[in-house]
């Protein structure tokens, strides 16, 4: 038998390192190194199938997760998320959070994503090309996509540059503040590519002009307990103050991307006020559940002729009324303390009425288990709203529930208007804004990334 040097066996077998890590894994190459006569030469031929093998897992993504048959459901619909149930067998070793490729129960590929066996939603897919490297150059793509994404469809000067599912970085949302960043991470899988993707935006931003005085970031939602991840609230990157000055809609707000809601302020509702502004001039209009005041100012910047924002939150209603004074509103929009379910029947009682009546209360319910009680909720708001708006007035309700649907408020809002004998004529329908993009699965609407409802209602009394 002829003798090989190492440096000869590693050429033979380069070519081949992949099949030897299939054989490998398949238990046949246990006994390849016994079949030389030379110790010596057999022990070069072990140490170099060894590492055949390893340059083989390197080459392959050798985690195969392979669905039950009928499964998957969601992401052959366009979707991008696989469910704890709807796995069969996991081929492979990963850690929580790893890339691994992704089988239809007939071994058909269907994508590649990040595991997580602390989540029931167990995979969310990167991408649906079986044999695409998750690097840098893909994440660039994904980056400048989105961004170029916004510039044609929003005002960029503060805007939701990248939203999870919608723009295929499954977990991960960036909003941007004029110059500031703030990012929000909800999946262990997104936690190793959060810094790149940052710099990478940066530096996508920095090629029209854009200079990035500082990042925050904001993962200090609950969701992450359910991935097994801590929260974290802290600067990625130097300090830097954290009080932005923003103008939306020509309404100046400071937002406090530490203190304030969610990543600072919400940036969805961008279009939905600007369109309640031709309805509020002239108009005595009550904002409910205000926060920062924000369609209370729409309304006051507008020309309404009183404007009064409620909120439970002292320091929203601190913040709102610093607002109004930033915008010289302060002689006709104000804000004061309270829990609007009170304050409601209580307007009521002394005879207020209003040409505008605003509802825009937080989500009732983030579970599907919860959402009957959340029907409830939201008929009961919606019947407290209707019995202050004037004949002829107007009502804009809204929902920012995943599992509160279109067709499933417009019900509830219709309930509540029957039991306050009001008649109502919609003036339009509404969604979030487009920097929030609504990604659709074939004919259906993934729950996932669709979650703000917004109607427009003539109140009319029954005569």
């Amino acid at each position: 038998m002829q003798l090989w040097s190492g440096q000869q066996f590693e050429r033979a077998t380069a070519p081949f390192c992949s099949d030897l890590f299939m054989l490998w894994q398949r238990g046949k190459c246990k006994h390849l190194c016994g079949t030389f006569d030379d110790v010596n030469q057999s022990e070069i031929c072990r140490a170099y199938i060894v590492s055949a093998i390893e340059k083989g897992k390197q080459m392959q993504n050798h985690t195969i997760v392979t669905l039950k048959k009928g499964e998957g459901r969601t992401i052959k619909a366009g979707g991008m998320w696989i469910f704890d149930n709807e796995i069969d067998t996991i081929t492979g070793s990963f850690h929580n959070g790893d890339v691994v490729t992704v089988h239809d129960f007939d071994g058909y590929p269907m994508g590649r994503g990040f595991i997580n066996q602390n989540s029931k939603i167990r995979i969310r897919l990167m991408t649906r090309k079986t044999e695409q490297e998750i690097d840098r150059d893909f994440l660039r793509m994904r980056v400048k996509n989105a961004w170029e994404y916004r510039k044609t469809t929003v005002d960029t000067s503060s805007c939701r540059v990248i939203f999870g599912e919608a723009d295929f970085l499954p977990g991960l949302v960036v909003d941007k503040y004029e110059d500031v960043l703030v990012v929000e991470c909800l999946a262990l899988g997104m936690e190793q590519f959060k810094e790149t993707i940052v710099e990478l935006l940066k530096e996508v931003l920095a090629e029209d002009g854009i200079r990035v005085r500082g990042v925050y970031e904001r993962s200090d939602a609950s969701e992450r307990k359910k991935e097994g991840l801590p929260k974290v609230k802290d600067f990625i990157g130097e300090p830097f103050d954290t009080n932005v000055e923003i103008v939306e809609n020509g309404v100046h707000y400071m937002v406090d991307v530490v203190n304030g809601q969610k990543t600072g302020f919400f940036l969805d509702q961008k279009y939905n006020r600007l369109a309640m502004q031709r309805i509020c001039k002239g108009k005595r209009v009550l904002d409910c559940f205000t926060h920062m005041g924000t369609f209370a100012l729409n309304a006051g910047i507008a020309g309404a002729l009183d404007v009064t924002g409620l909120d439970i939150s002292e320091y929203a209603v601190s913040q709102a009324t610093e607002n109004a004074r930033r915008n010289g509103l302060e002689d006709t929009v104000h804000f004061r303390c309270a829990n609007v379910l009170d304050e409601l029947p209580r307007l009521a009682a002394v005879g207020e009425k209003y040409d505008v009546v605003i509802l825009d209360p937080p989500a009732f319910t983030k579970s599907r288990e919860a959402t009957k009680n959340a029907i409830k909720g939201y008929r009961e708001i919606n019947m407290k709203g209707l019995k202050l708006v004037k004949d002829g007035g107007y009502l804009a309700t809204c929902s920012c529930s995943h599992f509160m649907t279109q067709e499933l408020l417009a019900k509830t809002v219709k309930e509540a208007a029957k039991a306050t004998h009001k008649r109502l004529r919609q003036v339009e329908f509404r969604t979030q804004a487009p920097d929030h993009p609504i990604l659709w699965a074939n004919s259906a609407n993934v729950p996932e990334s669709y979650y703000l409802k917004f109607f427009i209602f003539q109140v009319v009394e029954e005569k």
